[in-house]
């Protein structure tokens, strides 16, 4: 009897040891957290009657042990948080961070913080632990209650056959939890399509000194996340050896130093909630869960739209020299970018010796080209690979940002390993002591682009280019590029603004498609390429065709180069994921409305009374009658409209309809 009491009394110490529940709820109480400990930590996510996520496993194991796992609660503790921030350089001018919260602290000195919002759920571990520390893994599980379509974008292409070396730009498959390659990663945003039109997005925020997150198939409906272990040793190599691909890598994925009242915060896991795909349009958790502003004076920070040689092969006509990689051929874009009021121009590859950014082509004269941007108000931009970048970057920086250069465009970074990732925050801070801009390539946005805003760009996304080089068979082009269009506003730029490169004045239909790099085209309409400026979030903004192409566009110039980088409020008014997008963005008095769709025809309803203090004076730039035939049909309309009702637009096959309103 004796020994069953001690028994008994034992199995009561363990369960309010470590096995315990917990649940924290959304602001507007829809949304409920459900933490539980006990042999392992899970966590699992309820909106009103829907199950959104099973219990999960979370977890880390680490040199100090295996956070998650038969936790020994020291306290916990709760709140509420509702706060705006500016942004200055976004969406949008400020954005609330509104939520509900809970801290599990633990006896072994680490804490688990979850947050419960609106519009999705987070959590992160935390730890006190003085001294080094390795993190051998991280488990982090997505359980789902049914077999349901996923939006996943696998990682392919890998630089020189390492299976973490990825340019993370990827087409959406779209297949059901079940039918996933187990032996392939997915990059994320991914998403879940779960009942009644809701979604599920799962993504990793706020990544600081730490690799980046992917995911896998795991056992039945179920994700599972996995990092890059951190490289020990790397080569020169992939694609034309522009790459550092690594040739070891260590069994842990990051090491951390704590101790001295520092804590050490891990990146967020996060699973966004909508119950309408246009709510994934203006969702602000990347940049709610990010790093705050480091950079005191953002002044300097300009962004802008830029006149872009890459794309278009400097393709110029009409003029008295050799178009290429000369001076010439740069004041020519530099006389463009003034004449229509952009910002910047950036020379791509060539300007340099290509081991060295100090030794300078012999076939430009950087230095003119400088002076000559400045008396015309026009900044110039130079692209470099990463590793190149990072070989002496502070006296490369110093030296440029004294010539006159207002940033650069650093490519081929391909690898978010911590490694990686901590090289992206020295260069940022780097280039924003020297004022120079970044445009980041090869890289998907991680939240560094809030701890320095002068990263006023990412690629990491199927752009315009992928028209240079696109496959086609007796059907049309292999890759459905106008789905893609009308999906990754909804997934891809959920953590940040994407590089896509929109502006491509030759438009081609389905069946007069075909890739070409010298003389390259788009995939559907004018308008659809038009409408991009105000969908695509880009603060750096580029205009892909050649100049000579735009001056005979005169019109559709005008209007592209009047659309800000920038805006003052953001308002999703329709779509749904892969099929359309209707979105409003505002900046000051003037509202900039857009909508594109894929290769399905369709008219669409936008009701502008929800825009606040619209205008009457509209500009218009829909289809053409005969766009389906000729993609390059479009119309310009100058009209009176009634803010106080609705607009009807008429897409094309992969078509669109953009207005500026006054």
């Amino acid at each position: 009897m004796k020994k069953l009491i001690l028994t008994l009394l034992a199995a009561i110490a363990v369960t309010t040891g470590y096995a315990k529940s917990y649940t924290v709820k959304s602001p507007d109480g829809k949304l409920t957290i459900t933490v539980n400990t006990g042999e392992k930590t899970t966590w699992s996510i309820n909106h009103g009657e829907t199950t959104i996520l099973l219990p999960s496993e979370i977890g880390m194991e680490t040199s100090n042990g295996h956070y998650g796992r038969k936790v020994r609660i020291k306290n916990t503790k709760s709140g509420k948080t509702d706060k705006t921030f500016k942004t200055g350089i976004y969406k949008k001018a400020e954005v609330r961070d509104n939520y509900h919260w809970l801290t599990i602290n633990t006896a072994e000195g680490y804490a688990m913080t979850f947050r419960a919002y609106n519009d999705g759920a987070a959590y992160r571990f935390e730890t006190t632990a003085a001294g080094n520390m390795t993190v051998k893994n991280e488990t982090s599980e997505y359980h789902f209650d049914g077999d349901y379509k996923t939006f996943v974008p696998y990682v392919n292409d890998n630089r020189g056959g390492e299976k973490w070396c990825y340019s993370f730009e990827s087409y959406y498959d779209e297949a059901p939890l079940s039918a996933m390659f187990a032996d392939t990663l997915s990059i994320t945003p991914l998403a879940v399509c779960l009942p009644n039109g809701m979604k599920a997005v799962i993504m990793d925020c706020g990544v600081e000194d730490y690799p980046g997150m992917y995911l896998v198939k795991g056992e039945g409906n179920s994700l599972a996340a996995t990092f890059p272990p951190l490289p020990t040793n790397s080569m020169i190599g992939g694609y034309a050896r522009l790459n550092l691909v690594p040739e070891k890598r260590a069994d842990y994925i990051a090491e951390c130093i704590s101790g001295k009242g520092k804590s050490v915060a891990f990146p967020w896991r996060t699973v966004l909630v909508t119950t309408s795909d246009s709510q994934l349009l203006d969702n602000d958790m990347a940049q709610r869960l990010a790093p705050e502003c480091r950079i005191e004076d953002t002044s300097w920070i300009k962004p802008g739209k830029v006149a872009w040689d890459w794309w278009n092969n400097t393709n110029l006509t009409g003029v008295d020299f050799v178009a290429g990689m000369n001076t010439d051929t740069y004041k020519y874009y530099i006389d463009f970018a003034s004449a229509n009021a952009l910002e910047y121009i950036i020379i791509d590859e060539g300007w340099s010796d290509s081991e060295s950014l100090m030794k300078l082509s012999d076939k430009i004269d950087l230095s003119a080209l400088v002076g000559y941007a400045a008396s015309k108000d026009v900044g110039i931009i130079l692209w470099s690979s990463w590793r190149n970048m990072i070989k002496d970057m502070e006296s490369t920086m110093e030296h440029y940002s004294r010539m006159g250069i207002k940033g650069f465009k650093v490519d081929f970074f391909d690898r978010d390993d911590q490694e990686a990732v901590n090289s992206v925050y020295a260069i940022a801070k780097c280039a924003a002591d020297n004022h120079l801009l970044l445009d980041l390539h090869g890289l998907k946005p991680m939240g560094v682009q809030r701890a320095y805003p002068n990263i006023l760009n990412f690629e990491g996304v199927k752009g315009l280019e992928n028209s240079k080089w696109e496959p086609r068979t007796a059907a049309g082009p292999v890759h459905d590029q106008p789905r893609y269009d009308v999906t990754a506003p909804y997934l891809r730029m959920l953590p940040g603004p994407m590089d896509y490169t929109p502006g491509a004045m030759t438009n081609a239909t389905k069946d007069k498609f075909f890739g070409n790099n010298n003389h390259p085209m788009s995939q559907g309409t004018r308008v659809h390429q038009m409408a991009m400026y105000t969908i695509f979030e880009a603060p750096l903004q580029m205009l892909a065709d050649s100049p000579t192409r735009y001056e005979k566009e005169q019109e559709c110039t005008d209007f592209i180069a009047k659309v800000p980088t920038v805006f003052d409020e953001t308002v999703a008014l329709d779509g749904e994921l892969g099929e359309y997008i209707v979105m409003a963005r505002r900046k000051g008095n003037v509202w900039y409305i857009a909508a594109m769709n894929n290769w399905t025809p369709r008219t669409v309803t936008i009701d502008i009374s929800r825009l606040k203090g619209l205008g009457t004076k509209a500009v218009i730039f829909s289809d053409g009658v005969n766009a389906a035939k000729d993609a390059s049909d479009y119309k310009r309309t100058e009209t009176t409209i009634d803010p106080t009702t609705c607009m009807k637009a008429d897409l094309a096959p992969a078509g669109g309809w953009t207005a500026i309103v006054e």
